[in-house]
């Protein structure tokens, strides 16, 4: 192995402990599944291995991640809803276990656009415009998701939701 590709696999080693819990759970909003999330994961980081990308600081190799691996999941969605299986192909599978949080299983029914959204805003603690440049949409944009977002979240769970 020569210097370059020990430093690009030191790169991807890094990225990898820094944010793979996080890509973990944005798979996971995408596609309520452990072992489909841990594959959406695993082609992320082989994408970045392959790819081999530069970026500009490290907020930039955030957001490549965070998009790839939201692409990636709805690569397997497209791809899973073409799939005509019976269910008798998979009697042995159990049912999920039930959401221990309420309102994170309300967040993985929202449609994508919106639970991208309030996943980066509540739960990763992202601004707006940093979600924006992220999901390369305009501020206002994701004012609006959100705003749908709660609104769809408060219908479903009754009460108040501050925003």
């Amino acid at each position: 192995m020569n210097d370059v590709q020990q430093r690009e696999e030191r790169s991807v080693l890094r990225a990898y402990d820094e944010h793979a819990p996080m890509l973990y759970r944005i798979a996971f909003t995408y596609l309520k599944n452990q072992y489909d999330s841990e594959d959406a994961l695993q082609e992320c980081f082989l994408r970045y291995l392959r790819s081999s990308p530069s970026f500009s600081d490290p907020q930039h190799e955030k957001a490549w991640l965070i998009v790839t691996v939201g692409n990636i999941c709805k690569d397997m969605l497209k791809s899973r809803s073409r799939k005509h299986e019976s269910l008798e192909d998979h009697g042995e599978l159990t049912a999920a276990p039930p959401e221990a949080d309420d309102l994170m299983g309300a967040i993985l029914r929202l449609p994508d656009r919106y639970k991208t959204a309030i996943y980066l805003y509540y739960y990763e603690g992202y601004s707006v415009d940093e979600i924006a440049h992220m999901l390369h949409k305009p501020s206002n944009t994701i004012k609006t998701r959100l705003a749908r977002a709660r609104k769809l979240l408060k219908n479903e769970l009754g009460g108040d939701l501050d925003a």
